[in-house]
């Protein structure tokens, strides 16, 4: 399990960006851009970071591109190195039980703190495993680190798990947190009752992956029976986010208005209403919904790009890029809700960064 420090940090909710991965002109891995990323999240206030998840992309692991562990060797140099205070440090596993398993086999040896467990993702046309079979995956790997459970939206192959599976699943011991990411109201609201219901329930941290819906998640309250069948009423305490990938500081400084809220700041509530339209808006720049979401890795990247984080915006995969409009639509956000941007953030540490 986590100790002390790290569980409080995650449960008194934690800005956690996922990781994107630096790449050259050739698609070779970028260490000085990759270093100054996570050198960025740090500065920048976060509680922790993802590593080796979708914002890093899957690909990672494929036979010839081999960056998993790479990748997470280097964040975790950097942080070991630069990092002197509770830093939760989330590997991205994936795949088959086995390769499951290896992961975060690579990840405890690095000193990752936890994984998050993305759904199998079977082949087109392939059988949906069984909800027995996932259980018995996410089991297998809470034997070597901590598991954060991942609703993964359906636009991008995401199994529908209802609330039988995550009832199941809260009450394994491994278990400490959940993203939350379908991207639907209903189903969002499945995994915090099974949570709110499980004799766990209070061990297990709720996190908001729903880039959509990010203010309203972390602005409600969620009440359902409890274990005993009175009312529990739970937070989300945080995001784990690619959308949190960039402007990250403005990100910390959001969770710091959404704790004054829930200490009730009714100006802090009156303002948070009125960015959370503009904060969607500008994660449908970055996310490209329109195009089905297949700019959604480049659009990060050029954000970084701008601000010189990444020297480009190139994707492992060569077919992946911004789509049509794309970088207009970051341009008009961003000329609409300049507060947005932390932009002389970054200008100021940058040449550190990059060193």
């Amino acid at each position: 399990m986590l100790d002390p420090a790290l569980h409080h940090l995650l449960h008194d909710g934690a800005v956690i960006p996922a990781h994107p991965l630096a790449l050259t002109a050739e698609r070779r891995f970028d260490e000085r851009h990759q270093r100054a990323l996570t050198r960025y999240y740090a500065a920048s206030g976060a509680g922790g970071v993802a590593v080796g998840v979708h914002t890093t992309q899957f690909e990672i692991r494929e036979p010839g591109i081999d960056l998993y562990e790479p990748v997470l060797a280097l964040a975790a140099d950097v942080l070991d190195r630069e990092v002197d205070r509770p830093f939760l440090r989330v590997a991205g596993v994936a795949g088959p039980t086995a390769q499951a398993v290896a992961e975060a086999e690579i990840a405890a040896g690095l000193g990752y703190h936890a994984v998050l467990l993305s759904p199998p993702r079977p082949a087109i046309g392939a059988p949906e495993p069984t909800e027995d079979a996932m259980i018995e995956r996410a089991a297998a790997v809470g034997e070597v680190l901590p598991v954060i459970g991942f609703y993964l939206q359906a636009a991008i192959r995401g199994p529908r798990l209802g609330l039988s599976f995550w009832r199941r699943f809260a009450e394994l011991e491994s278990v400490v947190a959940v993203k939350a990411a379908p991207f639907d109201r209903y189903r969002t609201l499945d995994v915090a009752r099974a949570v709110a219901g499980s004799s766990r329930g209070a061990d297990i941290a709720l996190y908001t992956g729903n880039d959509d819906a990010i203010v309203a998640d972390l602005l409600s309250d969620l009440t359902f029976d409890g274990p005993d069948g009175s009312p529990v009423t739970r937070r989300v305490s945080g995001g784990l986010l690619g959308h949190w990938s960039v402007w990250t500081r403005r990100a910390v400084e959001l969770l710091d208005l959404v704790r004054d809220a829930r200490a009730g700041d009714g100006a802090a509530v009156v303002e948070l209403m009125s960015r959370a339209a503009a904060i969607t808006d500008a994660n449908a720049a970055l996310f490209d919904p329109s195009h089905d979401f297949a700019g959604c890795i480049a659009g990060v990247h050029e954000v970084l790009r701008r601000q010189g984080l990444l020297a480009g915006t190139w994707c492992l995969d060569p077919a992946e890029g911004l789509s049509p409009g794309q970088s207009a639509e970051i341009d008009r956000v961003l000329r609409l809700h300049p507060w947005l941007s932390d932009d002389e953030f970054v200008a100021e540490h940058l040449d550190g960064w990059l060193r």
